[in-house]
């Protein structure tokens, strides 16, 4: 008498990159500032990184001035495009 185990769902395992290979590095510089909305887990989940490495990138486009700071926490991150005149109205539809 074998009890049958409900098996839970397979997840595939995300194979994520830790470190960049020059075609992702690239996509991030050319692609993430156009994005509305950018956190870590967005850009993890589209350029298939892990989510710490996203962070570091983040801080790295923030640092060149690519991408705008909208609001810091110490879990979330969240920015967005660096917007020529729209500032105002982009922090707006965030909050």
């Amino acid at each position: 008498m074998s009890s049958k185990w409900s098996k839970g769902k397979v997840r595939d395992k995300l194979n994520n990159l830790v470190l960049f290979d020059k075609a992702t590095y690239d996509k991030l510089y050319k692609e993430v500032p156009n994005y509305k909305l950018i956190t870590p887990a967005v850009v993890s989940e589209r350029l298939k990184i892990r989510g710490s490495l996203a962070r570091n990138a983040l801080q790295e486009l923030l640092a060149k001035g690519m991408i705008k700071l909208v609001s810091k926490h110490r879990a979330q991150l969240i920015y967005t495009r660096n917007t020529k005149g729209g500032d105002e109205e982009a922090a707006a539809e965030k909050a």
